[in-house]
């Protein structure tokens, strides 16, 4: 027992995360329904991932600001939106190209019966205003990614400042110090989440080929393989974005897989953010660049969402026969930016960000209802994208800031 307890700490995470792909696909085929036995299994996996997030975030923010100084923060700040807004209205531009080339949808008809309860958009002006929290600890407790953003940063500015001040320079360094080592500590719970990664994957693919079955795969195969082709196509712009700035893409990928596939599983960009942060981090990006970066990315940019946006509203036109105009997709363009924005962290944003374009455009709810069918397939590879968007954004931004510091 104890040495096959040694084998499995000694083999590489990516191995084991293979294997268990490999053997929860094959356990979901065989026992169907009686795989969500497993469930308890990968709901422990997202409860130690969102365990371990507002510390990792917390204290690795805090720590990075403290190894910089609030105009290169700024600086980067800007890089980092700019480079996440420019990306997401790209993946729309690249959805509606697929989409317009393959053409989803066509054949396929609304028989009536469609319905779907969509969540209330809260606007980019409420998204912008929850930056701030009204209370530290609810921002901790409801997990707001941006508020603890926000409080990390200030705290780390603070923190910061009483480091070079005469009067108050050995509290704020002991302070720095307790902060230092509680980061120290936190990444030391990650290192033991890690080996349990492969686990709750398995569990979590088991569960998922098992309860969906190939029925609903195939229901709306067009829709997903289009869509599958263009999160493609966004994938070689970011190979190309990293050969452009001189990275190595295998070097790149053989940290980034692990975070890509965890996030391809779990469908949570904010939950797969302890494995980004850690990729970052062996990558050897800047902390104080990758500290908010990622949080950030993992709440407002999302190319993959981009992306199904784009091939959704071209799938729904098709499905009414009344294919989008050029003004149509320009507006598609607009609002699917301003929307993956501004449904930032809020529960089911996808439905949201999708729901907002087609009541822009003018195109049938009942086709949302529709493409709920299969929105784990398409989740999963929209978030994968996502995650990797975030983390190829943080590398150039990262090699950009290299050559302004020389």
């Amino acid at each position: 027992m104890s040495k096959l307890w040694k084998g499995y700490m000694e083999t590489s995470l990516i191995k084991k995360i293979t294997v268990a792909l490999v053997l929860g696909i094959l356990v979901g085929l065989i026992f169907g329904d009686g795989a969500s036995v497993l469930a308890p299994l990968g709901d422990l996996l997202l409860r130690l991932l969102k365990f371990i997030i507002v510390p990792l975030i917390l204290f690795t923010l805090i720590v990075g600001v403290n190894q910089t100084n609030t105009h290169d923060l700024g600086r980067m700040g800007g890089k980092v939106f700019l480079y996440y807004l420019g990306t997401s209205a790209l993946a729309i531009i690249v959805g509606i190209i697929v989409a317009g080339l393959f053409q989803p949808g066509t054949g396929t008809s609304l028989d009536g019966s469609e319905s779907i309860d969509v969540p209330d958009n809260p606007g980019l002006t409420s998204v912008l205003l929850n930056i701030v929290p009204e209370n530290i600890l609810t921002a901790l407790t409801e997990m707001n990614l941006l508020g603890i953003i926000f409080t990390a940063i200030v705290f780390g500015i603070a923190i910061a400042f009483l480091r070079s001040s005469a009067d108050y320079k050995k509290i704020g360094d002991s302070t720095y110090q307790v902060i230092e080592g509680l980061n120290e500590a936190t990444l030391t719970v990650m290192k033991g989440i890690l080996q349990y990664v492969p686990v709750g994957i398995f569990a979590i693919v088991a569960e998922i080929v098992g309860t969906e079955g190939k029925d609903t795969l195939l229901s709306l195969g067009n829709f997903i393989l289009v869509l599958y082709v263009g999160l493609f196509v966004q994938l070689l712009i970011y190979v190309g974005i990293l050969l452009v700035t001189k990275r190595k893409p295998s070097a790149f990928f053989r940290e980034a897989r692990t975070p890509m596939i965890t996030a391809f599983v779990t469908q949570s960009s904010s939950g797969t953010l302890p494995l980004t942060l850690n990729a970052a981090k062996n990558l050897g990006l800047n902390k104080s660049l990758y500290g908010f970066s990622l949080p950030l990315g993992a709440t407002i940019n999302m190319d993959g969402a981009a992306i199904r946006i784009a091939v959704s509203a071209v799938f729904a036109a098709n499905v009414i026969n009344d294919p989008l105009s050029f003004t149509d997709m320009l507006q598609v363009v607009l609002v699917g930016t301003l929307a993956s924005v501004g449904t930032a962290g809020v529960p089911g944003a996808g439905i949201i960000m999708i729901a907002t374009v087609f009541s822009q455009v003018g195109l049938p709810m009942e086709a949302v209802a529709l493409l709920t069918a299969v929105d784990v397939f398409v989740g999963m590879g929209a978030t994968a994208l996502n995650v990797t968007g975030d983390l190829v954004g943080t590398t150039v931004i990262n090699k950009s800031e290299k050559k302004t510091n020389r």
